[in-house]
């Protein structure tokens, strides 16, 4: 059986030796001095040291491998130091290397190399390797005091929390240690306690300090009135050890999961540059918290603190120009002396582009504008007026679609809470929230990483990523940048200024990645002058956030990872508390906020595990600690204060405080408003992806929140209603296209989505999402309100945006697609894909159709490009690349006639390479150009009938154009090269003249006029919108807007639509959703599967002032704010769901929060409201209740997964066979590997007698979980339907599907204790869909599946048939009530059905009585039930919501949405309520609150249903098992898992799994303590064989893993035990076992690989594919260098390799290998790899029986060297004959036959005794004794038996019948 892990136990570490305690001097105990146990190599000495004034070892030589010293003396020993801490007390040698090399054992007996070297330059690690580099600072040392770099060092090592931290593995021992040159070594020692070096005994015991004093013997001598850290340095790794959790891995946890990402740690020792005052207190608070102290895991690796404050003077660092002002990055040519926000930043040219210079790139002294003003003084002003645009600039940008870039935490309010501030890449907007204007600040050349706003609104800082943080400083009101100046900050990621907006500080790393914070001082900024710097400070630890009080700008406060610290500027430096946080000091904390309060200040910190402390300013001590954990009720008041560990809390990313209350933005997606005194919830909204930041407005009234998927809103507190700013796409933008008659705008992008966007508000109408194919191209149908979408899948898809679905799509590319264009007048369609072929469609019809597919013409080495695919404005020509990237295609657009064809390489003839076309399009009719963008920066202007070049354009940078558009007038010409948009005046013939704007941070990828010509958009990090500003052909000259005498203005008026007036109500009817926040924007639609034929769906539509809704108050009935109407005739949101279910809904606001209209639901359009009492009770109909068995008309299976299916099986079950009598079997069943996914309902589990049962196959499978031992039912003849257990637990039912050879399904009764059958029944036709026995075990209910329709009654005292009824309809579920054993519940299509059990003597009759479900809650399926508290019902639905029914009175008063698929697992008990879906979901509820409103009716409206957990598992759920208490059960799903959930701890564990496909290989580990199988599903699984538990899994997508090798015993080194794996696409992959990662990935074979083989020496590697060839690989070197094509054109069937002596068979070589193939051909050969020789010694060849005898199913050529007889080959298989025959390759004759019931699907030779095995597709297994003669057949498949493997051992075989894995154990031999 396949357990991955048992039941959570808590592991207790074992106690350390007495010998190792209280420390262990290692030097001593060990006897260095003697060598004798340890070793050493080249220059090691005994000196005498000055400064300790003892004897120490040096190291030295110039090679540090060749010099050292080494415990123990040899590899193979062991120290076997069991200690905590290694504390190493040794000197670095002045500028020379040393390197520390460390070998640790975890507590699965793997060695871990830890490596510590000042010859490091950065961290680095594998799966059995850490390399840590160790910095020796330099500095100017005290007086007296020698080089840091030369001092002694006590670097402390925690073992345990480096292995868990950076490995996720659990520390054993100290195994072995390497000191190599260059160092002076003292000694080593090991303990279990923490000591602190720089205090003694006696100081300790005088100061009464609560730390660890370090022992005597391990004490550095310090001078009397001196310091410690004046001599000494203290190194103490990971730097943070006393929080880091000991319990953080599970024992489960795969070590293919154990590396974790995070900062580059580096171990650096304490400086001496600073004073002893600053010294003694770092030192306390880094090594205050003792070993005992509670810890907590962290989520990364840390890097060690820098324990070092150092301080420098105020400096000034800006770029100034000549009059002190600092200048702009980029500049008009025209000298200007302002940049005002709204002007766009571009550079003219007359021919020649001048460059703009980036102000990195300037020196302190030189402006980075003066180059541009001296060319411009060169080029004259009159000429550059007559050359340039008019006006100049002829583009301006008017608005920009997106958010974030950098981060997406930073976005403020304006003083006036008008406007909200954020950035938008390399852009800063400002938003008005009203009216939706934007005003924009440019400069920034890179992505804005942080943003500061001061308390007056005057002045706004902002700082970009890179490079190296340029700062800027903007005068808010004017936009006009005041400040341009660089930070010694490497990368900013925090700013804040004071309230008066005199100091600002900055928060980051530097280049060396330490923390630090820089204060400028900014008040004479905004007079002429600089920021200058006041102060820098390097911290060690880590700040997440920094923030100035509002009450004293001298005053900050920071928070991070496991500090809170406040900040006090004075005398011109910078000096910092800790806030002792107490048990808080391991939390990681996120944000923080100041509030003025009467009794002073309080600071409020959130941290991600939940907590939210509020510390005493004054005091700098935690005031009082909260929690938010995820139990509480969404609204509803907190629970009261629980302990700090009672489970994980939701992570809080950001809060904000105002006078009253505290805005709060999680991880789970939730804003949450609270009373200061968290008493409990006013407000709540649900976003769609987790909050990164939140901020309330200075009057308190609106709180804005940003998402980390890219939006932003505010939640406005006196209405109630949240209203979306911006939606962005979370990637960069691939493409575009716009619609004329609409104005919309099409993108698509890297985040997997296309999003369509009004062009006049900017506001996203439609999102889709495709987490599977990523969209690559859009355009729309000129014509219709039609767009069309290429895909990377090769699919191109067709939306109608007026009918609201999905037209047609096409899969008749096999590559991505990489153009797509339709004709302008709307009659063709034409793709291309990156395999080279083109394709055209019919785009006249509403639905377009393929004409024509060309492979081979278009250029395959293209990317996705709008511009690589183009149609001529007059719809005649189509022009693309290719067939290659030098030549361009013109063809006919109808008949797809080639017209043209252009060799670019030949248009730049003097240039040194090949040139290649990258980009082109059309120009106007008349003259007809074709413009090409080359790979030499150049612009062809092509006759587009000729090919004759007519003129060209240079581009200047050197970057060729990715993207050409031309206006519809022909006047300007857009290219686009990296970042920056050039606008060409393309009008001019003679030296046309060019304009560059810049704005973009990435490469711009797509550019296009709007459809009036009047306006540009550009896409790459984010949509921009441009105004052209030049007038018309038809215009005056002085008609334009915005020329250049006009004042230059940069606001968009993007207004609103009106929100429409809210109506609330209430009425008695159930609710169709608990009421609960709903989604922030409409749901995103799966599109990459194929739509159904004639199948519609719904529309998924964004609305931007409504997003996340669902605002719940805080105490009594929640107000349910609904909208009016939509307009009539907007049409129904209808039809039924799929994945392609685009019916547009009605506009998301129109609903009230928490209700939702069943888009099934036909003829209810709007529908919200429910009637107060549900249907009259109706009868089910003529005939049901009879107890007929008349038949319908052939079933049809309902829409219901948790209908049983059975496997298809070609295989029957065999007769007649040699099964050995009780007691003489030779195997025995031991262990079954996996469980059945696809049975419903068959586990079972009793917490209180411990009984745990489940099947897999054929077999019930009875475990005990402790132990791990198994017991197997054997009986049934098919696959196991469902279990049912009595509630005395003595009796459990099975049912199994029926058989070839019964006309009925089998139900088999088992006595529990003994283990045996009781009883046999039979009634049901197809398939037993459930059973249930009833509450007092007196009956038990059979339930027929869709093609049965029966329900039995069973008498379990003498189990006979009680009563039989049939039914109309298919019945999907039944349950006993628990109060009533007379009464039993039955769901189904649309209604609950009660069965009541009426005794008259010794007759049962059934009264039946149906209860539809109300027409409010939708025409769905009830799919799943159970009975809750008296006197109610759950019923689950295949739309995913959960009724609950009142049984006294037969109606349903409650219903919510619980999930988004079918719920198929229902289970209740007291107040709480599991749910389990097809979506994987299994969700846990709290519905204690449910008979409350039962009998206050349907109007309370209260929070009464909440989620309290969710997890995620692996497949749909299909059994469940649960305590009555409800924290803990066993789930099981279709993946063919059971895992063990606990709902206290959050948690899901694999408790047994196995592959959810064909199994194909099984092989062994030379030990046998392992093995492996491989899947179909493309998986390798590692097993252990002791306890059959999963202990590594590789997983390959998309591929079929066919084959298995495990290397040889000849390699004795257990890190080169290795896997070889062979796959359905051809590939070969290595894996290595002791480092869990893959080692090699090759591709020897076109063909699927179909057998492989390690040779004798494991140097080689034999694999064979279904195409007959035989490759030879070397895994050392990747290559193959044979191949033999023998055997071609069958497959290859078994390779093996075995190393024999060969004088004897006629043939030289080292290994003997053979190969059989599925054309009955066998062949033998001697090879010798080294030698590159291979020699035939053998072929043999069997006769093929006449067709007639051949099966369905042909089975393999199986042949094996025998391993009793090396001279004897072993072949079976397809034959003439069913035998199995034995050859001699010395006599070269078959020497035996062994005859054979059947066909042999697999077979084994056993290593040990003469014993063959051999599996039949008859589903059975045969045991062969070759000495005896004697067989013995077993059955326990249900299957084929394609799989039999003898263990090397010879104690266990291994079966396989597809995905089930049986373990044999061998007896008697």
């Amino acid at each position: 059986m396949a357990r991955d892990s048992r039941w959570v136990w808590h592991l207790t570490p074992p106690c350390p030796p007495v010998w190792q305690q209280p420390f262990l001097n290692v030097f001593r105990h060990f006897k260095v001095d003697e060598w004798k146990r340890s070793s050493k190599e080249g220059d090691v000495a005994v000196v005498t040291d000055k400064t300790l004034k003892c004897t120490v070892y040096r190291v030295r030589g110039p090679v540090s491998a060749g010099n050292y010293i080494q415990l123990p003396k040899t590899s193979t020993q062991s120290l076997g130091l069991t200690g905590r801490y290694l504390y190493v007390l040794f000197r670095p040698l002045p500028a020379k290397h040393f390197v520390i090399h460390l070998d640790l054992c975890t507590e699965d007996s793997q060695v871990i190399r830890v490596s510590f070297s000042n010859f490091f330059k950065e961290f680095k690690s594998t799966a059995t390797w850490l390399q840590f580099p160790f910095i020796c600072e330099t500095g100017t040392p005290r007086k007296g005091v020698g080089s840091p770099g030369a001092r002694w060092t006590c670097l402390q090592l925690d073992l345990h929390d480096i292995l868990l931290v950076y490995l996720n593995r659990r520390y054993s021992q100290l195994k072995s240690i390497r000191l190599c040159a260059s160092l002076l070594v003292r000694n080593l020692y090991t303990s279990d306690l923490c000591f602190d070096p720089a205090v003694t005994v006696a100081e300790a015991r005088r100061a009464k300090l609560p730390i660890t004093p370090i022992p005597r013997e391990m004490a550095f001598p310090v001078p009397k009135g001196e310091s410690w850290h004046d001599h000494y340095v203290h190194v103490r790794f990971p730097s943070d050890s006393s929080k880091t959790s000991s319990e953080a891995v599970q024992k489960s946890c795969s070590p293919s999961e154990a590396v974790l990402a995070g900062p580059v740690p580096r171990l650096l020792p304490h400086p001496a540059a600073f004073s002893k005052l600053v010294q003694d207190s770092l030192a306390l608070m880094v090594q205050k918290h003792g070993p005992t102290a509670s810890r907590q895991a962290p989520s990364v690796p840390r890097p060690l603190p820098e324990v070092s404050v150092s301080c420098e003077r105020s400096e000034v660092c800006s770029v100034g120009g000549p009059s002190g002002r600092s200048q702009e990055p980029l500049a008009w040519v025209k000298a200007t002396d302002k940049h005002v926000v709204s002007d766009s930043l571009h550079v003219s040219a007359r021919q020649t582009t001048v460059e703009p210079t980036a102000p990195e790139d300037a020196s302190p002294q030189e402006s980075p504008g003066r180059k541009q003003n001296q060319q411009e003084a060169a080029l004259g002003k009159d000429r550059f007026q007559q050359r340039s645009f008019l006006p100049d600039p002829v583009l301006r940008l008017k608005g920009v679609i997106g958010f974030g870039g950098h981060s997406t935490k930073w976005a403020l309010w304006t003083r006036d809470g008008a406007a909200v501030v954020y950035p938008c890449h390399a852009v800063i907007v400002v938003l008005c929230v009203n009216t939706r204007e934007q005003r924009l600040f440019l400069g920034h050349t890179d992505k804005v990483s942080a943003l500061a706003l001061d308390g007056n609104g005057s002045l706004l800082a902002s700082a970009q990523a890179r490079p190296h943080s340029m700062l800027r400083l903007w005068d808010f009101q004017t936009g006009e940048c005041l400040s341009l100046f660089q930070s010694p900050v490497h990368t900013v990621c925090s700013l804040s200024f004071s309230d008066s907006g005199e100091v600002l500080c900055g928060v980051g790393k530097d280049r060396h990645g330490r923390m630090m914070v820089v204060v400028w001082g900014t008040a004479q900024v905004g007079r002429g002058g600089e920021a200058v710097i006041l102060t820098k400070v390097h911290s060690d630890v880590d700040i997440q956030a920094f923030e100035v009080a509002f009450f004293d700008e001298t005053r900050m406060a920071s928070c991070g990872r496991g500090s809170v610290r406040l900040w006090r500027l004075r005398g011109g430096g910078l000096r910092s508390c800790p806030v002792d946080l107490g048990e808080h000091h391991a939390l990681e904390f996120t944000d923080l906020a100041f509030r003025q309060a009467q009794d002073g200040h309080t600071l409020y910190v959130c941290s991600r595990s939940g907590h939210i402390l509020e510390i005493d300013h004054q005091s700098m001590a935690v005031r009082r600690a909260r929690r938010l954990l995820p139990t509480q009720t969404p609204g509803g008041p907190l629970p009261q204060k629980q302990a700090f560990s009672s489970g994980p809390g939701i992570a809080i990313s950001s809060l904000s405080v105002s006078q009253a209350k505290c805005a709060v933005g999680s991880e789970d997606g939730y804003l949450r408003l609270w009373p200061l005194d968290f008493s409990s919830v006013l407000l709540e909204a649900e976003h769609e992806g987790p909050i990164s930041s939140v901020r309330v407005s200075p009057d308190g009234l609106r709180v804005l929140s940003t998402t980390s998927s890219g939006h932003l809103g505010f939640l406005d507190i006196l209405s109630r209603e949240y209203s979306v700013l911006v939606r962005s796409h979370a990637a960069p933008v691939l493409a575009l296209a716009t619609e004329c008659s609409r104005g919309q705008l099409a993108t698509v992008s890297q985040d997997h989505t296309v999003r369509i966007w009004d062009l006049a508000t900017l506001q996203q109408l439609y999102d889709f999402a495709s987490p599977e194919e990523a969209p690559c191209a859009v355009a729309f149908h000129p014509t219709q309100p039609t767009f069309f979408c290429g895909f990377s899948s090769g699919a191109v898809r067709s939306f109608s945006l007026e009918a609201t679905e999905v037209l047609v799509e096409h899969r008749c590319h096999r590559g991505a697609i990489t153009g797509l264009a339709a004709s302008p007048d709307g009659s063709l369609l034409f793709s291309s894909c990156s395999r080279g072929s083109l394709a055209q469609y019919h785009s006249g019809a509403p639905r377009c159709r393929i004409l024509r597919v060309a492979a081979n013409v278009v250029c395959q080495e293209a990317c996705p490009n709008p511009s690589a695919l183009v149609v001529s404005g007059d719809s005649r020509l189509l022009a693309f690349v290719g067939p290659s990237k030098y030549t361009v295609t013109v063809m006919d657009t109808t008949s797809l006639d080639e017209l043209l064809r252009v060799d670019i390489g030949t248009l730049d003839l003097a240039g040194s390479r090949l040139d290649s076309a990258v980009a082109i399009c059309f120009g106007p009719a008349p003259p007809g150009h074709l413009l090409v963008s080359t790979s030499s920066n150049m612009v062809a202007v092509l006759d587009a009938t000729s090919g004759r070049l007519v003129r060209e354009l240079s581009c200047v940078p050197p970057a060729a154009c990715s993207v050409l558009a031309l206006s519809g007038d022909g006047r300007f010409l857009l290219t686009a090269a990296d970042r920056a948009i050039k606008v060409w005046n393309y009008s001019a013939q003679a030296g046309p003249g060019c304009q560059v704007y810049i704005g973009h941070s990435e490469p711009v990828r797509a550019v296009a006029f709007t459809p009036d010509q009047q306006q540009l958009l550009s896409v790459g990090d984010a949509i921009f919108l441009w105004d052209v500003l030049a007038p018309s052909e038809k215009s005056p000259p002085g008609s334009i807007q915005g020329s250049p005498g006009a004042p230059p203005t940069c606001e968009a008026g993007l207004g609103t639509r009106q929100l429409e007036d809210m109506v609330s109500g209430a009425n008695g009817l159930p609710r169709q959703q608990v009421p609960m926040p709903s989604q922030a924007s409409p749901p995103w639609l799966d599109i990459c599967a194929r739509p159904p034929k004639d199948h519609d769906g719904a529309f998924s539509m964004s609305d931007e002032s409504c997003g996340p809704e669902g605002l719940c108050q805080a105490s009594g009935p929640p107000v349910l704010v609904q909208k009016e109407a939509g307009r009539a005739g907007d049409g129904a949101w209808g039809a039924t769901g799929g994945p392609w279910d685009l019916g547009r809904p009605p506009h998301p606001r129109d609903w009230p929060s928490g209700l939702r209209t069943d888009p099934a639901a036909p003829g209810r359009q709007g529908m919200v409201t429910y009637r107060a009492n549900g249907e009259p009770k109706a009868p089910i109909g003529p005939g049901a209740c009879s107890t007929g068995r008349a038949r319908a008309q052939p079933p049809t299976r309902p829409d219901s997964y948790r209908h049983f299916t059975t496997r298809y099986k070609a295989s029957l079950l065999a007769k007649g066979l040699s099964f050995p009598a009780v007691g003489d079997e030779q195997l025995h069943l031991k262990a079954v590997m996996g469980y059945n996914g696809n049975g419903r309902a068959n586990l079972v589990w009793r917490p209180d007698t411990g009984f745990f049962a489940y099947t897999c196959g054929r077999l019930v499978v009875v475990e005990d979980l402790h132990s791990g031992v198994q017991q197997h039912w054997l009986g049934h003849p098919e696959e196991i339907s469902t279990l049912a257990l009595s509630h005395d637990a003595q009796v459990l039912a099975s049912a199994s599907g029926r058989s070839s050879t019964a006309s009925r399904c089998q139900i088999r009764v088992w006595d529990v204790p003994g283990g045996s059958c009781r009883q046999l029944l039979s009634h049901h036709d197809t398939a037993v869909q459930a059973l249930a026995f009833s509450p007092d075990d007196r009956l038990l209910v059979t339930l027929g599946d869709y093609g049965d329709r029966t329900l039995a009654l069973w008498s379990t005292a003498t189990y006979e048939l009680v009563s039989s009824t049939c039914l109309p309809e298919p019945v999907h579920g039944v349950a006993f009530n628990p109060w009533d054993a007379g009464e039993l519940a039955c769901v189904g299509q649309g209604a609950v059905t009660l069965w009541l059990l009426q005794q008259r003597g010794g007759d049962v009759s059934l009264q039946v009585h149906r209860e539809p479900i109300p027409e409010e809650v939708g025409g769905c399926e009830l799919t799943s039930l159970c009975y809750g508290t008296t006197p109610l019902l759950y019923c689950g639905s295949n739309a995913g919501q959960v009724c609950v029914w009142d049984m006294c009175v037969g109606r349903c008063f409650l219903a919510w949405d619980a999930d988004d698929g079918e719920i198929g697992v229902l289970l209740c008990s007291g107040a709480r309520l599991v749910s389990g879906s097809n979506t994987r979901r299994l969700r846990l509820w709290a519905v204690g609150a449910v008979p409350e409103l039962r009998r206050k009716g349907s109007g309370v409206r209260s929070s009464s249903v909440f989620m309290e957990r969710e997890l995620t598992l692996d497949g749909a759920v299909v059994s469940a098992v649960f305590h009555e208490s409800m924290d803990m059960g066993v789930v099981g799903t279709t993946a063919g898992t059971l895992w063990y959930v606990s709902w206290t701890e959050g948690t899901s564990t694999r408790l047994i799994s196995g592959h959810r496909s064909k199994v194909n290989e099984v092989v062994f580990s030379p030990s046998e303590s392992h093995c492996a199988t491989c899947s179909d599903d493309g998986s390798v699984r590692v097993w252990s064989v002791a306890s059959m538990e999963l202990l590594i899994q590789f997983q390959v997508l998309s591929q079929s893993c066919l084959c298995l090798s495990w290397s040889p015993p000849s390699c004795e080194h257990p890190e080169q035990q290795r896997v070889a794996a062979g796959y359905s696409d051809g590939t070969l992959r290595l894996f290595s076992i002791p480092r869990i990662a893959m080692e090699l990935k090759m591709h020897p074979h076109s063909a699927a690989l179909t057998a492989i083989a390690f040779s004798a020496d494991g140097q080689t590697i034999l694999s064979g594919d279904k195409d007959g060839l035989v490759a030879v690989s070397r895994p050392r070197t990747g290559m193959t260098f044979r191949v033999l094509s023998d055997h071609r054109g069958a497959p290859i069937c078994t390779i093996q390799s075995t190393r024999r002596e060969y004088g004897d068979f006629g043939a030289e070589g080292v290994d003997l290998w053979l190969a059989a193939s599925g054309d009955q051909q066998v062949s033998v050969w001697a090879s010798n790899w080294l030698q590159d020789r291979c020699e035939l010694v053998d072929w043999l060849s069997f006769p093929a029986p006449a067709l007639t005898e051949v099966p369905s199913c042909l089975p393999p050529s199986l042949a094996a060297f025998c391993p009793w007889d090396e001279a004897l080959l072993v072949c079976a298989g397809l034959g003439v004959h069913h035998e199995v025959v034995f050859y001699s390759l010395r006599q070269k004759q078959v020497m035996e036959k062994i005859p054979l019931p059947f066909f042999a699907v697999s077979m084994s030779l056993s290593p040990g005794a003469h014993l063959m095995a051999i599996g039949f597709s008859e589903r059975v297994l045969r045991l062969v004794d070759c000495a005896s003669g004697a067989v013995q057949d077993f059955a326990g498949h249900d299957d084929s038996v394609q799989l039999c493997r003898f263990a090397p051992s010879a104690r266990l075989l291994f079966t396989a019948a597809h995905s089930e894995i049986l373990v044999w154990e061998v007896t008697g031999h």
